[in-house]
């Protein structure tokens, strides 16, 4: 029998594996090994092969080490600040006020179209390292604040640029549809135009995006409009996801599931012509508690028609300056036990196993599987659940990315 021989073994720790079913796929006492930045082995201790050598052995202190979390849908690559308008909202000023005085999304579109690269680096380096000490190792990160060719490019370049610099996993979206520019005041039809014809071809040239999105609402862009950007991330060999059901019914959903989309994400107004379509077609529904909590909504996404149906249930931050100024998985966790009465199975599942899915990474991250990258995070909490469970408290010890120790500070 050949020796086996590990780059390095994580001893005394309980692991969360949650691969697919009912519970945290756990074993306790465990030890995972790794080789070439993939998993090579994981068990109980006791079931470790005898012929072996690791060039580092690690203890785990009794911690239970889970996947590594994954952040799939976020704004987070912006510049500007949009605290004052938050305040202003709160001391009775309208939204449509803020508009007219040049806040909203325009704002953030204005910051951002100034910003050089290295300042939009500047900008989005805090919250993306607040993300990855929360044991982020996958992160997904949407252009969309710039709405012309040479910024969605520019947002686009610094979210790979903080994969070159960082250890983490970044995979980028181009959201070119994501508001009209005022440029293209009354003109919606013309910017989809510019949108498909010109700047999707350029960031599809520059080999920015893995894969489209875009905002299907009353205040966003029609159904029909949506899927002409569809069809032309269709031409460019792109998966498509789509901003869907938040503010209406647009039947946005089933139109991502028709180009079986990765995902779907808010659904708050989610049919079930909607929910059919996506378990029909395997698109993963993406819950966003943090923009439900942000902007005080009462429609609730619909849950118990979605476990029924049995489609995968995703959760992300939805990082951006406007409707979830947000980081952390972790509370993003919580909110959605709290407000939409999911299980903490079901939270710490929607930001691995399911979180992966709906970036087309289910077989390379989100859970522990031998051959699987060795990403994963290491807790001091007592089981599970507390990570859905503690407010305002960071447990993660450290975390592993493709096999090597993350150092962020």
């Amino acid at each position: 029998m050949s020796l086996l021989n590990w780059d390095s073994l994580w001893l005394n720790v309980h692991l969360a594996t949650m691969e697919a079913g009912a519970d945290y796929g756990i074993i306790r006492d465990a030890a995972i090994a790794v080789k070439d930045g993939k998993i090579a082995w994981l068990g109980a201790t006791q079931d470790l092969p005898a012929d072996y050598i690791a060039q580092s052995t690690h203890d785990g202190q009794g911690c239970w080490l889970t996947p590594g979390l994954i952040d799939c849908h976020t704004h987070m690559v912006y510049a500007g600040n949009r605290s004052n308008e938050f305040e202003a909202r709160l001391n009775g000023v309208a939204y449509e006020e803020i508009a007219r005085q040049g806040g909203g999304i325009v704002s953030t579109v204005k910051a951002t179209r100034a910003a050089t690269e290295q300042e939009l680096m500047l900008a989005s380096l805090p919250r993306v390292l607040s993300s990855l000490r929360e044991g982020v190792t996958t992160l997904e990160i949407k252009s969309g604040y710039g709405l012309d060719t040479a910024t969605e490019a520019k947002i686009l370049r610094v979210a790979r640029q903080i994969q070159r610099d960082l250890p983490v996993k970044v995979t980028t979206t181009f959201l070119g549809a994501h508001a009209l520019p005022p440029e293209f005041a009354g003109r919606a039809d013309a910017y989809i135009d510019d949108v498909c014809e010109r700047m999707l071809p350029a960031i599809v040239e520059e080999g920015l995006a893995d894969a489209v999105d875009v905002f299907c609402e009353k205040i966003g862009f029609t159904p029909a409009q949506t899927e002409r950007v569809f069809q032309a991330a269709q031409r460019h060999g792109l998966p498509v996801k789509l901003h869907a059901e938040q503010l209406s019914d647009q039947g946005g959903a089933a139109l991502t599931a028709k180009y079986q989309g990765l995902s779907a994400d808010h659904l708050e107004y989610l049919s079930d012509e909607g929910i059919a379509a996506m378990q029909k077609h395997g698109t993963v529904a993406v819950l966003l508690p943090g923009a439900f909590y942000f902007l005080r909504e009462t429609k609730y996404p619909p849950l118990a028609a979605l476990r029924a149906a049995g489609v995968p249930i995703a959760l992300a931050t939805d990082c951006n300056p406007g409707t979830s100024p947000m980081t952390s998985p972790l509370l993003t966790m919580n909110m959605a036990c709290t407000l939409f009465r999911m299980t903490p199975l079901e939270a710490l599942q929607g930001v691995t196993l399911h979180a992966a899915r709906a970036l087309g990474l289910q077989s390379e991250v989100g859970s522990l599987r031998v051959g699987k990258q060795a990403d994963f995070a290491l807790w001091r909490i007592e089981r599970p659940a507390d990570l859905a469970y503690m407010i305002g408290v960071n447990p993660c010890m450290l975390s592993v990315f493709a096999g090597k120790l993350r150092k962020l500070d």
